[in-house]
């Protein structure tokens, strides 16, 4: 009944109801076709909506004929463009806005209806993966001072620990609660537990906030271990990467608003750029390397001892 429901294609006589489910879109870009006289030989389940251009089979030609063409997108407002080389058709379709408010009011209820489902998926992946990495964190083993990523790095192990091979770090949230797992391989190879929370996550690399003179905020771990060796007597927290910056600066100010902050940038544009809007947005102070990261600087200093 659904399907029946979403043949309302404008060409055919039908009304396009506009930003509805993609189905609706592609029925009325058929019928489009049908009524510039270039329809789908296999009915309108033969069209693909991925932007690409493809060929088809007009209804009425011979078997094995490829002499229609469509290029059919269903993002923002759906569109497309379409005809045939032996027909001499060329045209272009798109959806028009909503003509009323009670469109745009059924659009956005349809569009907070979905995304409310997505933010509820979402939530049940990451709480899935919380008590995954509960679960696995509780089988970890001090790291092994040894370790191939710890010996190429320069740094020692901290509060990391280990299962099997991997180096494993714990991301938690302001609030203490373990949200996901960083496992980091023997070639130096990281991956997050899959499904997991990461916005707005740290890693806790060494310090505490009661005793430290000021936060260290950096992206990877191995750069806040180099940092603690530099000045033990701070609070140093790793992002895991420059996109998560900003979101743990902002918690961090939450939870420690009088702590001076210090955002560690990657010496790259993205690692610099990102370091100074998460800067910006606290109150905080942005420190960067000449090149590479502050391990790659604590690396070079010490080979020039």
């Amino acid at each position: 009944m659904e399907r029946e429901n979403a043949r309302l294609g404008a060409g055919a006589g039908g009304r396009y109801v506009p930003n509805s489910i993609p189905a609706q879109a592609v029925d009325a870009i058929a019928a489009a076709m049908a009524a510039d006289g270039i329809a789908p030989a296999h009915g309108v389940a033969t069209l693909v909506a991925d932007g690409k251009l493809h060929r088809y089979r007009v209804d009425g030609d011979e078997a094995g004929s490829c002499a229609g063409w469509y290029v059919i997108h269903l993002d923002d407002i759906p569109a497309a463009a379409y005809g045939s080389w032996k027909h001499r058709v060329s045209k272009t379709w798109r959806a028009p806005s909503p003509a009323s408010a009670a469109q745009q009011q059924q659009n956005r209820q349809r569009m907070d209806t979905a995304r409310r489902q997505r933010e509820a998926k979402q939530t049940r992946r990451q709480q899935q993966a919380a008590a995954e990495a509960a679960s696995l964190w509780a089988r970890t083993r001090p790291a092994d001072p040894t370790h191939p990523y710890l010996q190429a790095e320069g740094v020692p192990p901290l509060h990391a620990r280990q299962l099997g091979d991997s180096l494993v770090l714990p991301l938690y949230d302001f609030d203490g609660r373990l949200n996901s797992l960083q496992f980091i391989y023997s070639d130096g190879s990281k991956r997050l537990l899959s499904g997991s929370r990461k916005r707005g996550c740290f890693i806790p690399v060494a310090g505490r906030a009661g005793t430290a003179s000021r936060l260290l905020l950096c992206e990877e771990w191995a750069t806040g271990a180099s940092l603690r060796q530099l000045d033990p007597p701070t609070l140093v927290l790793a992002a895991v990467d420059a996109n998560n910056l900003r979101p743990v600066a902002e918690g961090a100010r939450r939870r420690w608003p009088r702590l001076p902050l210090v955002v560690y940038a990657d010496a790259d544009a993205q690692g610099e750029r990102k370091a100074r809007l998460a800067a910006l947005a606290v109150g905080g102070h942005v420190a960067i390397p000449d090149v590479g990261d502050m391990n790659d600087a604590a690396q070079a200093a010490r080979g020039e001892e």
